[in-house]
């Protein structure tokens, strides 16, 4: 895998991708190691995907024998507007279309998450600040089942932007939201946290309770510069907080193959990344917007549409590189 610091920008200078051993079981960069012994190999005639490579065949995930132990994933990145949300709602709902128990985390107080899944997050009495801050609220108490079987949710609304200034003095405040979710880790595969747009305290809980982390990235050239500083937080916190934490992957989001720019930036982010970047790439549609105001995923909204069909491509991406 070519590092960022031997090419120009737009990665900025001095910008290295995560390198070394990864607690996961696989290696950055090796192709063979990331897809794991049982993967498909990949024929000479196989088509081109979106990323420039040839298209993968990631084989449908087996039934789930045992739920539990979830793997906590971080959906990062300081950039607003790059499909964090979005991702986290349809990622997750796709995992449950394939038998996987989800549990999605607002920790933005927009509370963008809640409302794309139809939960009046305004009127609610008790949210993810409440597990925060103070130990009197059960997890079980904020839980909320959602739509989509399998999937339920620990909603957020702007009660959360007091988090960050309640939490200074606190002893281990980078470790307060891994302590509230401890206790049902066993009951999920996949808890996904959606993660506000900076690089505060509240982000620094999830990574710092998260084994990986999935970047979703626009397809445009401030959104790749960005992936520099993003990439320096992440490393500081598996430095000093948590010596799991991986970066899982870059998920390539308004995507346009018809236009240039778009064609550039996914190149020059698989130079920089190799394998990193998901083979999936997600397109620009009005579907999304739409299943947004629906307050629902658009693997249930639009089942048939072609971006409910690009989430249940990553979720087969995910399921198959982390082996759940």
């Amino acid at each position: 895998m070519t590092t960022a610091g031997a090419a120009e920008p737009p990665m900025g200078a001095g910008a290295q991708p995560l390198t070394g051993p990864r607690s996961d079981g696989y290696s950055d960069g090796a192709a063979e190691t990331l897809w794991g012994d049982g993967a498909e190999p990949v024929p000479e005639s196989a088509e081109l995907g979106p990323t420039g490579r040839p298209l993968r065949l990631v084989p449908d995930p087996p039934p789930v024998a045992r739920h539990g132990e979830a793997l906590i994933v971080a959906m990062c990145n300081q950039k607003g507007g790059v499909g964090k949300t979005t991702s986290t709602i349809n990622l997750g709902a796709a995992l449950a279309e394939y038998g996987r128990r989800v549990l999605l985390v607002d920790l933005d107080p927009q509370g963008a998450l809640s409302a794309g899944l139809g939960v009046a997050h305004h009127d609610l009495d008790l949210t993810v600040h409440n597990l925060l801050v103070g130990n009197r609220t059960s997890i079980d108490d904020v839980l909320m089942r959602t739509k989509v079987e399998n999937m339920d949710l620990l909603p957020s609304n702007i009660d959360l932007s007091a988090a960050e200034i309640q939490l200074v003095n606190e002893v281990g405040r980078e470790q307060t939201l891994g302590r509230a979710l401890e206790p049902v880790r066993d009951r999920y595969d996949y808890i996904l946290i959606d993660c506000q747009p900076s690089l505060g305290l509240l982000t620094v809980n999830a990574l710092a309770c998260s084994d990986g982390v999935i970047i979703p990235m626009e397809c445009e050239y401030f959104s790749l510069r960005g992936l520099a500083l993003l990439n320096d937080t992440v490393e500081k916190v598996r430095d000093r907080l948590n010596p799991r934490l991986s970066l899982y992957g870059i998920v390539v989001t308004m995507f346009d193959a018809r236009l240039l720019h778009s064609r550039q930036v996914m190149a020059r982010v698989v130079e920089v990344f190799g394998d990193l970047v998901y083979d999936t790439a997600i397109a620009r549609t009005v579907r999304f917007p739409d299943a947004s105001v629906a307050g629902e995923p658009i693997t249930t909204w639009a089942p048939k549409s072609g971006g409910a069909e690009a989430y249940r491509s990553m979720a087969r991406e995910v399921i198959h590189r982390s082996g759940r």
